[in-house]
Order: C-alpha cells, then sequence, then structure tokens
C-alpha cells in the first residue's frame, strides 16, 4: 500500500485536501470519489517530498519520541505474532509523524518485496542509525526480533531521558554564563573604548595588562566576524575529524581522562552495557548474540573494544571478564561481581544489581552537576571581571596622582 495526497472539492464546492492509503493510484482515485470529493490533484507521497515541503528541519524531523513509540509498538505487534508487514500496515495507520509516515509506509513495501527488515531501515540513515540497523539484523538473524525491539525503545527513551537531564543540570550554568559574557561583551565593546581616550590623552606608557585589554576591546569591535567564521569552521572541522576513526578514538580516549565527565561516561556505558545484557540474556537469547547487541549500544569506542574481545573470549571458551579487567576501563567491582555472575550461575541477577546501581550514581552525578559548575563558573567569571577592573583602575589611580 501507498499513501496518496489529494486535493479536490466537496459538495458544498469548498476546496478540501488530505491523505489516504491504497493500493494503488486507481484505487486511491476511487477512495476519494467515495467520499464524495471532485478530485483536482493527487499524487503518491514520498518521504523525499515530505522533506522537500517542510517549513523547516533539522536532521530526520523524527524526533526520539515518536521512534521509540513506534518502536515499542512494533515490538508489542511482533510479539502478538502479526506479520511483519500487517504490523507496519498498523503503525503507518496509528503515526502521525508525516515524515515518519511515508518511511515507514516505504519500508512495509521493502520488506513486502522480500528485503530483511534490516536492510529496508538501512535505507534511511537520518532516522535509523547503524546502532538500531545492527540491533535489528542481530534480533532478526536470532529470531527474537521482538526482545531487541523493546530493548531498542527502552534505549531511545533512556537517550531522551538522559539528555532531558543534562540539559536540566547544564540550564543554570549556560544562562549564567551567557548573561556573564554578554556583560563582559558590552564592557569591552562601548565601555573601553571610552576609556581608551582617557589613556591615550595621557601620553604616556599603560600597563602591559591595561595594553591587552585595550587590544581585545579593539579586536572585538574591528574583526567580531572573524570570530564567528572561525567558531562555524572549527566546530565544522572538529566534527568531521571525530566522524573518522582516528579522531573517534583519539576524541573517546581524551573523554575518558576529563574529571567528572569520565566518571559520568563509564558510567552510563556500564549501567547500558549490563542492563541490556541482563534483558537479553534472561529473554534467552544467546549470549554472543546478546553480546554483540551489546556492543552496537557502547558509545566510547574504546569500552566497546573490550566488549567485543569479551565476546571472542566467550567464544573461545574462556572468561567474560578476562578482557573486560585488562581494558581497565570497567570499575573493579563491576568485573568483580560478573565474575562472581559466571561463577554462580547467577549472571543475569547480578549484571541487573550493578545496572540499577550505577543508574541511580549517573542520576545522583548529574543533578550534582550544576553545583560543581557554579563555582567554578563564578570564579572564571571574577577573574575576568577583576582583570578588567585592574586593568582600567591602575591607570585612572596615576592619572589622579598626576592631576594633584
Amino acid at each position: 500500500m501507498a499513501i496518496y495526497n489529494y486535493k479536490g472539492l466537496d459538495k458544498s464546492g469548498s476546496e478540501v485536501k488530505g491523505t489516504v492509503n491504497s493500493e494503488g493510484l486507481v484505487a486511491a482515485k476511487s477512495r476519494v470519489r467515495s467520499m464524495g470529493i471532485m478530485l483536482t490533484e493527487i499524487s503518491e507521497q514520498t518521504s523525499g517530498s515530505v522533506k522537500k515541503n517542510a517549513s523547516f528541519s533539522f536532521g530526520s524531523a523524527v524526533s526520539i519520541d515518536d521512534l521509540s513509540l513506534m518502536t515499542r509498538q512494533l515490538a508489542t505487534l511482533l510479539r502478538a505474532k502479526i506479520q511483519v508487514v500487517e504490523a507496519f500496515t498498523a503503525l503507518v495507520d496509528q503515526t502521525e509523524n508525516p515524515n515518519l509516515k511515508i518511511t515507514l509506509s516505504e519500508i512495509r513495501q521493502k520488506v513486502n518485496e522480500g528485503s530483511s527488515l534490516a536492510k529496508a531501515l538501512g535505507d534511511y540513515p537520518k532516522i535509523f542509525d547503524n546502532v538500531y540497523v545492527n540491533m535489528v539484523d542481530a534480533g532478526e538473524t536470532s529470531g527474537t526480533l521482538e526482545v531487541v525491539l523493546l530493548k531498542l525503545a527502552d534505549f531511545t527513551e533512556g537517550q531522551l531521558k538522559l539528555r532531558n537531564k543534562i540539559k536540566s543540570a547544564m540550564t543554570y550554568p549556560v544562562v549564567m554564563m551567557g548573561a556573564g559574557g554578554g556583560m563582559i561583551g558590552i564592557i569591552f565593546v562601548f565601555v573601553i573604548p571610552k576609556i581608551t581616550k582617557i589613556f591615550i590623552s595621557m601620553k604616556k606608557t599603560l600597563p602591559l595588562q591595561t595594553q591587552i585589554c585595550i587590544w581585545i576591546s579593539n579586536f572585538l569591535i574591528s574583526y567580531w566576524w572573524l570570530l564567528i567564521i572561525a567558531a562555524v569552521l572549527g566546530w565544522q572541522s572538529f566534527k568531521k575529524w571525530k566522524a573518522t576513526p582516528s579522531g573517534r578514538s583519539k576524541y573517546d580516549a581524551f573523554v575518558l581522562k576529563v574529571p567528572v565527565v569520565a566518571e559520568i561516561v563509564t558510567m552510563i556505558n556500564v549501567s547500558r552495557f549490563c542492563s541490556t545484557l541482563a534483558t537479553l540474556l534472561q529473554s534467552g537469547v544467546p549470549i554472543l548474540v546478546s553480546m554483540k547487541i551489546v556492543s552496537n549500544l557502547i558509545s566510547n569506542v574504546h569500552m566497546k573494544k573490550a566488549i567485543e574481545d569479551s565476546r571472542q573470549s566467550v567464544s573461545e571458551g574462556a572468561s567474560l571478564t578476562g578482557p573486560l579487567i585488562r581494558s581497565e576501563l570497567f570499575p573493579p567491582m563491576v568485573t568483580h561481581m560478573i565474575k562472581l555472575g559466571e561463577k554462580s550461575g547467577e549472571l543475569e541477577p547480578m549484571l541487573q544489581i550493578v545496572a540499577e546501581n550505577y543508574e541511580d550514581q549517573v542520576n545522583t552525578k548529574l543533578s550534582g552537576l550544576t553545583s560543581v559548575l557554579e563555582p567554578i563558573m563564578m570564579v572564571v567569571m571574577g577573574l575576568v571581571v577583576a582583570f578588567i577592573i585592574f586593568s582600567v583602575v591602575v591607570p585612572l589611580i596615576d592619572l589622579n596622582n598626576v592631576t594633584k
């Protein structure tokens, strides 16, 4: 089935427009006419046409909320033993997001023509990333697609919650930084130039800090546009560098060394690793397949490599924890509890305990992030203001002494 946009006139002569699902153009026209509408225009809708007609959007125009809800609905339908094509038919009818609705319709058509679900999803990388596609592929291969989809829904919801927590923790510091930066900018652009005229009239050598302050003021007034260009080019260059394997490896290694941030990143990945692995194992997914799926959810490439090495170790009949311990990226408590779980045959409960513990720690750390950043920002802003005042006040005092 495809989706068609139509325009026409109703019985009163008023213009109407809408969409219909139909097997083909002829059937779509017949369906619209059966509603008492005289057709003036009808065309098949595609994901490309939705993007072109969108007023303004970034990325895929599909939110994490929409994606998570769709994933959970699909998992529920598949668990109810509904065929994939029929499940997607139901999703197309239920989905309100126009871009996602058309995309799902196209995926349904591809699956109906014999494509695997993972391959069909892979044709829409702006909506379904590599993690999503790889997990679906593993679920199809192992016959546990509905379990994997439920975990994907949890994962996307977890991403949204984590993002909201970070935003909440950073709101106050960002507002403070913006307000402080704006005030300092006003001082440099409007106040310092006026005081500079007084300094010039003094006709004497100014202190180094005052010369630096005047130079910054002149630079901001004359070359503000250069700062914007440099910021944009720098950000784009950073994104391209980070997208390369070498750049991503170096960036992730750096993140694991940054105070506070390293601890939060480690906790998030450990919680994700333990929670997902426990869920998959409890659902009957083989451990090698489970670890392949789990490795796709880990954001840090070095921690991901440790998990992949651990999977290889398990496939060779060795311990799960050996590579994790050697990597020195997983906290000793985590590897110790996993090791105990392996020996006692209670691996899933141990993993769940670790996941819950670290999830609580992540929430605590994020809640305390504001209390850590606030004094640091206050000190930095205080130092900048002190530098400006010292740069301005010292020459004025000298001028006052000369006048006396």
